[in-house]
């Protein structure tokens, strides 16, 4: 062992050694090798853990001694709260600003437009289908007088009404805006407005009228981008050539032209103080309207002009002793709802820079007069009795040109346009897209369908007075507005058919598909209707209401004209079809529910409908020169008191029709005119050598045929009678209850409407 001991360098003693050590052991991986590897990863955890900890009391040692150094400028008392206060309005009026800054943004896209300062309406002159002007719409803007040429008291009425601090606020007028909202509070209304002139131009430039907080957010960020922009006369001058003054026009130029027939540069004060009334409500104000509220506004123009110190009251009591006149433009009938609705097409159809136009329109004046006498005059006599507050009219040629167009009973009271716009279940007008449908899947007026009790899923419709004819023809099914019948064929042939024939036809509404659909739940608009049963006169051609004939810019030259431009007329249903359905409706004119709209010596059909709780009523009837769609009820959906489509809107349509056909060659309507028995009836009329009729005085009249005529139809759709003692359930499917009126039980379809007629 000393040896061994000895033998070792530096004295050292060296390993152990072991049997395997011998040169003939197999090699083998050294023993200390893993634990070095354990030992090195605790050392690295223990590093990190080390670390952490120093960095961990090295923040903690920094905090404690910023919080030791903050102590010194501790606060109590008033002033700690008058501090925190401080600090949370900085923190959330920081929050705040950002949030309204983001909202703004959108906004300030407007204003990269190189032409924001111009206009980008229309301003269209309309002309009737023989070249004489009914009215405008658009814009009717004058901006050629320069602000230093316009009367001085018309722009301190403008000030002194609108904005009396417009030149000494930076946009938004603060002091304005919290006397608007105390006024507003003490008045719990809105009686006084806090926009400050820059904010309305900004409206008028760049956003809409709608009243949200994100328009107001809006308003005042573009309001402070004009005032950095423009100076404070051009933001004057843009805004009285931009407000809105009512009558369709836009600023004071153009309002002056308009209300008093004269330049802006001869105004006199008194019409000065009305023109600058008109900012605060022009629909309201405006004197062809009612002059005597534009008055009234006017003294309160001139009593802030003396408020403001801009007049004194000698000065103003003139014009108060001597209020203005507007022109006379009561006489004025234009027809509103056809222009609002033109104007509409004419924004779709024109295109290029040019934005003043004339446009010569398919509008008839006497029809459209007609029309308008027509409806007025049954709401006028029936309306407060019948319960019936509204309705609608449009006529149209069997190509689709609108010739009348009434959207209501007061244009002046509500502009909405219920002939365009309002969507009403048809009732058992819709019927005739059921037929026809049938007729397309092989039926005819003479299939036999049986009129009996029908339950689909728990729902069982029932005909009017809930009794039943047994098997009767699809003719005599429509001809009585028998309702069980068309919701047969539906399950007979599907209800997606149906509606595919009803858009094909021309119902641009969106049709849901339901158990009642045949029965008209449905919404439609009288437009669409109109259009639809166009197609049934003019032989199966498609006849999508149109009220434009061509576009003029204003060089005179011709961008739009719809003989060149619309489309070809596409065959939408066979004709064979068509005039057997024509020949179905005229039956239903002649010996159904529409008897009430017939008229002497004119071949007619159409078909009535009348919804649950008689809230619609509808007529919808055609000859071979025009189709008109009739509908009467309520915008609030009341019920009516038993209005029908067989009564009021009949005898509407008949009032309207007679006058409309009244000294125009007939055309003759497919299917109906040229019948067997129509042709029998009219060699009647004819000599055996073939004179036609009139030409032998013993022959015939013309209304002694159509009697004859009238009176045979009667005869071949008439029941056979029914034994002694029993009643036919159909033999009097209306009865009379007065002069011009009919009567009816309703019908009961569970809880969803059906037809009474």
């Amino acid at each position: 062992m000393q040896a061994e001991a000895a033998s070792s360098p530096k004295g050292e003693a060296g390993p152990p050694q072991s049997d395997d050590d011998s040169p003939d052991a197999p090699a083998k991986a050294p023993v200390g090798l893993g634990r070095r590897i354990s030992n090195r990863l605790l050392a690295a955890d223990a590093w990190i853990d080390s670390t952490g900890w120093r960095v961990g009391r090295a923040l903690a040692r920094g905090i404690e001694s910023y919080s030791v150094w903050l102590r010194r400028f501790r606060v109590r008392g008033f002033s700690r709260l008058a501090n925190e206060l401080a600090c949370d309005a900085l923190t959330f009026g920081l929050a705040g600003s950002i949030l309204m800054l983001a909202l703004a943004l959108p906004a300030f896209q407007a204003t990269r437009k190189a032409d924001w300062r111009t206009t980008n309406d229309f301003a269209v002159t309309f002309l009737d289908r023989y070249g004489n002007e009914i009215g405008r719409r658009g814009i009717l803007l004058n901006n050629s007088v320069p602000l230093e040429e316009l009367p001085d008291y018309l722009v301190k009425a403008t000030l002194a009404t609108e904005d009396r601090r417009f030149f000494y606020h930076f946009g938004i007028d603060v002091l304005g805006t919290l006397r608007a909202l105390v006024a507003n509070l003490r008045a719990n209304s809105v009686v006084e407005g806090g926009s400050s002139i820059t904010q309305q131009l900004a409206k008028n430039l760049f956003l809409s009228n709608e009243r949200t907080l994100d328009r107001k957010i809006k308003e005042a960020f573009l309001s402070l981008w004009l005032e950095v922009n423009l100076s404070k006369r051009e933001i004057l001058k843009l805004y009285l050539d931009r407000a809105y003054m009512g009558g369709g026009t836009f600023g004071v130029g153009a309002a002056a032209e308009f209300y008093f027939g004269k330049s802006v540069r001869d105004v006199t004060l008194a019409e000065a103080a009305m023109l600058s009334g008109l900012y605060k409500a022009p629909t309201k104000y405006a004197p062809h309207i009612n002059l005597p509220a534009a008055r009234l506004r006017a003294n309160e123009v001139l009593t802030n002009m003396v408020q403001a110190g801009f007049m004194t009251e000698g000065q103003v009591i003139g014009a108060r002793r001597n209020p203005a006149t507007a022109v006379d433009r009561s006489k004025d009938e234009s027809p509103d709802n056809f222009l609002d609705w033109a104007y509409d097409e004419v924004k779709r159809l024109a295109h290029g820079n040019d934005r003043i136009l004339t446009v010569r329109t398919t509008l008839d004046p006497a029809l459209q007069a007609q029309a308008d006498r027509s409806v007025t005059s049954t709401l006028r006599q029936y309306g407060q009795e019948r319960r019936v507050g509204q309705g609608a009219l449009v006529s149209v040629t069997p190509d689709g040109a609108v010739r009348a167009m009434v959207g209501g009973h007061d244009y002046g009271a509500s502009q909405f346009n219920r002939a365009v716009d309002a969507l009403r279940q048809p009732g058992s007008s819709f019927k005739v897209f059921v037929y026809m449908a049938a007729f397309l899947n092989g039926y005819s007026q003479n299939s036999i369908v049986p009129d009996a009790p029908i339950s689909i899923g728990g729902w069982s419709p029932r005909n009017y007075g809930r009794s039943y004819r047994g098997s009767v023809t699809l003719k005599t099914a429509l001809t009585r507005s028998i309702n069980t019948v068309p919701v047969r064929l539906a399950q007979a042939i599907g209800r997606g058919k149906i509606v595919d024939v009803a858009h094909k036809m021309g119902i641009r509404s969106e049709l849901k598909i339901s158990r009642a659909l045949p029965l008209g739940v449905a919404e439609v608009t009288v437009m669409d209707m109109a259009g639809a049963y166009a197609t049934l006169a003019n032989g199966g051609y498609k006849a999508t209401p149109y009220g434009v004939l061509e576009i003029k810019n204003s060089e005179g030259k011709t961008i739009w004209s719809h003989d060149r431009d619309a489309p070809a007329p596409e065959r939408i249903l066979p004709r064979d079809k068509v005039e057997e359905m024509n020949q179905v409706l005229h039956n239903v004119v002649q010996a159904g529910t529409g008897r009430r709209a017939q008229i002497d010596g004119v071949v007619s059909a159409g078909k009535t409908g009348t919804t649950q709780a008689y809230r619609d009523a509808w007529f919808v009837g055609y000859t071979g020169n025009y189709c008109t769609a009739v509908w009467l009820g309520n915008d609030n959906y009341t019920p009516t008191r038993r209005v029908t489509g067989g009564n009021l809107p009949a005898m509407t349509w008949q009032t309207y029709m007679r006058y409309a056909q009244a000294g125009v060659e007939q055309r003759p309507l497919p299917g109906v005119n040229e019948s067997p028995i129509d042709a029998r009836v009219a060699g009647a009329a004819n000599g055996e050598d073939g004179q036609p009729f009139g030409a032998n005085p013993r022959l015939l009249t013309k209304e002694g045929t159509e009697v004859l005529r009238r009176i045979q139809s009667l005869f071949r759709e008439a029941a056979p009678l029914p034994p002694s003692g029993q009643r036919h359930a159909f033999s009097h499917p209306v009865r009379d209850v007065g002069p011009g009126r009919l009567s009816a039980a309703p019908v009961t379809t569970g809880s969803i409407s059906g037809e009474v007629n």
